[in-house]
């Protein structure tokens, strides 16, 4: 149910992360928090355990219903005043190895996405007063490493675009920001990788989210558009 006394935030690409990590900070800041995942059960899971939030499952990659879902999102709980693009997909393969089915669709969810969501919700938050875009990133937007071949491209155009994003949007109001995340996130899946790394070299969702909502709310006359941010152990 729609309160109307928060205003809304879309969070689009909700995990166990940083994406419930964000969601929960806005939660906390007042927010009403509209999700979307491709997993439906897990994130009506979230919606259940977290309150003021909405869940909506939609896969990006097809891209017509990720277009319909925005709109219904849109038409349930208004105009977001703060959207979080967190969604991503990677394959992790040798160049020899890497299928460009995978690249292309990597591709699809990680920038062609992104262009989707700002088409459809960038034109209202404009008309409504502005806001706030937010991009999560990844050091492979910055950089190309072998292993990340089916993954760094995609995040570079990614960052690219909503560069060209922040130029066009932040007159009209809107302000685009990328965050580059440049560590290991603090999730178990992770700390069973790597069992014997010490704790400071692990990024906390909770304080990933600290700064992303930040990011969002930076006073018009101090704004970021590229914001970094590393664990106190990893090495840059």
């Amino acid at each position: 149910m729609t309160d109307a006394t928060r205003p809304h935030c879309l969070v689009i690409g909700v995990g166990a992360g940083t994406g419930l990590a964000v969601v929960k900070r806005f939660v906390d800041g007042g927010y009403q928090v509209s999700m979307i995942a491709r997993h439906g059960e897990r994130l009506q899971s979230f919606a259940e355990e977290v309150p003021h939030t909405h869940a909506y499952q939609a896969d990006i990659d097809d891209q017509p219903g990720f277009r319909t879902v925005l709109q219904q999102i849109t038409t349930d709980h208004g105009v977001p005043k703060v959207v979080i693009y967190n969604a991503a997909l990677a394959t992790f393969k040798s160049y020899n190895e890497l299928d460009t089915a995978d690249l292309e669709r990597n591709f699809r969810v990680n920038a062609s996405g992104l262009l989707i969501a700002a088409q459809q919700l960038a034109p209202h938050m404009v008309e409504a007063g502005g806001g706030a875009l937010v991009v999560t990133g990844n050091t492979g937007s910055l950089r190309g490493v072998p292993s990340f071949i089916g993954f760094s491209p995609t995040k570079a155009a990614q960052r690219i675009l909503a560069e060209s994003l922040a130029r066009e949007l932040g007159p009209q109001g809107v302000h685009v920001a990328y965050v580059v995340i440049d560590a290991m996130i603090d999730m178990p899946m992770v700390r069973k990788w790597q069992p014997d790394a010490p704790d400071d070299y692990f990024a906390k969702p909770d304080d990933i989210a600290a700064e992303i909502y930040h990011t969002a709310h930076q006073p018009r006359s101090a704004q970021s558009f590229l914001v970094q941010i590393r664990p106190f152990g990893e090495t840059w």
